[in-house]
């Protein structure tokens, strides 16, 4: 069994199987990364400094076994269209409130 046919695309693009110990970190905070950006961009509230840094702790303790998920499954592809159908969303919601308030 070749392991390099089975790996999800950002795995195989930071070449998981050749460099273990540089992929997973690469892979991790690529995930890391997405996964701050779409909890921004979707869930994220105004919250007081202590309560922001134990979501971000627990954030990056989850990123850790999606890290181990992301080599074969594609964790950080999910992340990336959840991002984009984000930015859409946000983009599309600011362009109807900029028009609602010219058209007052």
């Amino acid at each position: 069994m070749n392991v390099a046919e089975h790996l999800s695309f950002f795995a195989a693009l930071y070449k998981v199987n050749e460099q273990p110990k540089l992929g997973m970190w690469l892979l991790y905070l690529t995930i890391v990364a997405l996964s701050i950006i779409v909890y921004k961009l979707g869930f994220a509230k105004k919250l007081p400094l202590l309560k922001s840094l134990i979501i971000y702790f627990f954030l990056f303790v989850g990123c850790t076994l999606l890290t181990f998920f992301g080599i074969f499954l594609p964790v950080a592809e999910g992340l990336v269209v959840a991002a984009l159908i984000l930015i859409i969303y946000k983009v599309r919601l600011y362009n109807s409130k900029r028009e609602q308030t010219e058209a007052k």
